[in-house]
């Protein structure tokens, strides 16, 4: 009786801890330095991630044509644009990913 009991509460335990989310807490990919403004013609890519668990704030991510990457301010009124314009047309070179 006490062994299948034992069994019984390792198998809820395993199951508990199983079930646990182990998501990173403030994992932000922008951590600090966000530019207010990118020229068009240094702009080959344009991610933005919507808020998550792992990150409260839509972050703007802007490849460059030399290969580097920047975050973008995404109150600043050029970061408002990029989002609508990943909302309303897909004609740009933009990736919207939701959290």
């Amino acid at each position: 009786m006490r062994t299948t009991i034992c069994i019984l509460f390792a198998c809820m335990l395993f199951v508990y801890v199983e079930g646990i989310a182990i998501v990173p807490k403030g994992r932000c990919l922008c951590k600090d330095g966000d530019v207010n403004f990118i020229p068009h013609r240094n702009i080959q890519k344009i991610e933005i991630f919507s808020p998550s668990p792992a990150c409260k704030q839509v972050e703007i991510i802007v490849t460059l044509k030399d290969g580097g990457q920047r975050c973008l301010n995404s109150e600043s009124k050029f970061g408002k644009t990029c989002i609508k314009k990943a909302e309303n047309n897909k004609r740009y070179n933009l990736t919207f990913f939701l959290g």
